[in-house]
């Protein structure tokens, strides 16, 4: 179990619960119900954590105790919730979810789901052949055991290459690889970050760095991003002047979610400002290759670092493809030796079969990538398109690259927007996924990864909910009957 969860703090977590007006309108208990089971499934609420008691959770929310005891029992019908009297009651799934990419418990019956929650491609047509080809370099491994902590040869000197080709010129030594993106972030935190430590993080941000920082107990602060221009230089660096925290996450190459690109210039006054601080900086480089428009991405902030105080991390998920579970780190030498043996506690290495297929990948990464910024410039401007045409009260900043969009609202409806988009096959990730205590309700990550036509049906969909949503909200409000 990971404790307790208080009725204010489930209040606030469940923000605008209430049933949906007008004809999609529902009783109470089951609008708390689904509120719940939508808190579970985007990850905010964990698994087999205590909720608060009937009564408790009653006052937080002003409403009566009848409406929460109908709420915990239909819960508990659709497998959600496990009660023992006298002990309590704590959130589960049935068996019948799964983990869905996106890190999101889904149900298994979800094939016709639109599913933008998933910042992430198909796997290109280059990856059979690649796949082949490792097969083939297989056997001069095999004589060994298979273990190789910081990653095949190979490998590292590829992704090195591939940093020295951006001006920033590294070694074999430099490199370690990881099991993805993710990983390579949970083995600098363990080697960099103790239990309490103080982390700068942007806000938004990407939602599976903040799941690794609470892991790791991180007290987190946080720098603001403007809707237009990204990052505020002065805040930001004010930010790691006053607070000085031990660790900053940032990413730099259109940030996740909102797409920005960090400037040169700043690069290299964050970096200055870090080791004047005792900052160690983290710089998530997921999207690094994913520009378009003829954009041109700055060089990498590790290239301003003369103090060691730049940890790069990368991986092959977003410009390849999120199942070939290949990352890595890109650090001094010394700080790869030591993360090596963090990982003895972590795993052993990453799959050398994997590693060989993404050393051919990287081999043919001129053709791939250029076919993948093609292939995302047309489903962002379709995206585009179709937000302009049916959602035009809706603000977006056209992203230079990457992979996604941040569209600001026409109102604080993120989430009941995603609860009710789910009843008609679209999946969205609400703006709160993406920051701390439920703010961010105005916005919503809408990545255009998918192809061109289920995007423009997926605005189709969100459009009609979002109308309807407005038009039922007129028709619950009526002239009060007057009693004489």
């Amino acid at each position: 179990m990971t404790g307790q969860v208080r009725g204010v703090q489930l209040a606030r977590l469940l923000g605008q619960w209430h049933a949906l007006p007008g004809r999609r309108r529902s009783p109470d208990y089951a609008a708390l119900a689904g509120s719940v089971r939508g808190l579970l499934a985007d990850g905010r609420l964990p698994l087999g954590v205590r909720l608060p008691a009937e009564r408790e959770l009653a006052e937080a929310l002003r409403i009566s105790r009848t409406t929460v005891t109908a709420a915990y029992r239909q819960l508990r019908e659709t497998g959600h919730l496990a009660s023992r009297r006298g002990a309590g009651s704590w959130t589960m799934l049935p068996g019948n979810h799964r983990v869905a990419s996106t890190g999101l418990w889904t149900p298994l019956d979800d094939r016709e789901m639109l599913d933008l929650g998933v910042a992430a491609l198909a796997a290109p047509p280059q990856l059979l052949s690649a796949a082949r080809a490792a097969t083939e370099d297989l056997p001069r491994y095999l004589s060994g055991a298979g273990y190789h902590p910081t990653g095949i040869i190979e490998l590292r000197e590829a992704v090195a290459d591939a940093y020295t080709a951006r001006g920033l010129p590294t070694s074999a030594d430099q490199i370690m690889v990881t099991s993805g993106t993710q990983h390579a972030l949970d083995l600098v935190l363990r080697l960099a970050l103790a239990p309490g430590g103080t982390v700068l993080v942007e806000s938004p941000t990407y939602p599976n760095a903040l799941a690794a920082l609470a892991g790791r107990r991180a007290r987190i602060t946080t720098h603001g991003l403007a809707g237009d221009g990204g990052w505020e230089p002065d805040l930001l660096l004010g930010s790691l002047r006053q607070t000085r925290p031990k660790l900053a996450y940032l990413i730099p190459e259109f940030q996740n979610p909102t797409g920005h690109l960090m400037p040169a210039w700043l690069r290299e006054r964050v970096v200055a400002a870090a080791h004047a601080a005792g900052t160690d900086l983290i710089i998530d480089e997921s999207f690094v290759d994913l520009s378009m428009d003829g954009t041109e991405v700055p060089p990498p902030v590790a290239t301003y670092d003369r103090h060691s105080r730049v940890v790069s991390i990368g991986g092959m998920s977003k410009p390849y493809w999120g199942g070939l579970r290949i990352g890595w780190i890109r650090a001094s030498a010394p700080q790869v030796q030591r993360l090596a043996a963090v990982r003895v506690g972590v795993d052993m290495a990453s799959p050398v079969l994997d590693q060989l297929v993404a050393v051919h990948l990287l081999a043919d990464a001129e053709a791939i990538v250029a076919d993948r910024r093609v292939q995302l410039a047309v489903q962002r401007d379709a995206l585009l398109g179709a937000l302009a045409r049916q959602l035009p009260e809706w603000r977006v900043t056209v992203p230079r690259g990457g992979v996604t969009l941040w569209a600001e609202l026409d109102g604080p409806v993120s989430s009941a927007l995603a609860r009710a988009a789910e009843e008609v096959g679209v999946r969205l990730a609400p703006g709160p996924r993406f920051g701390l205590d439920g703010t961010l309700e105005r916005f919503l990550r809408l990545p255009f990864t998918l192809p061109a036509a289920d995007l423009v049906e997926a605005v189709g969909r969100i459009a009609a909910i979002r109308y309807d949503l407005d038009r039922a909200g007129r028709q619950r409000w009526r002239e009060p009957a007057v009693i004489a």
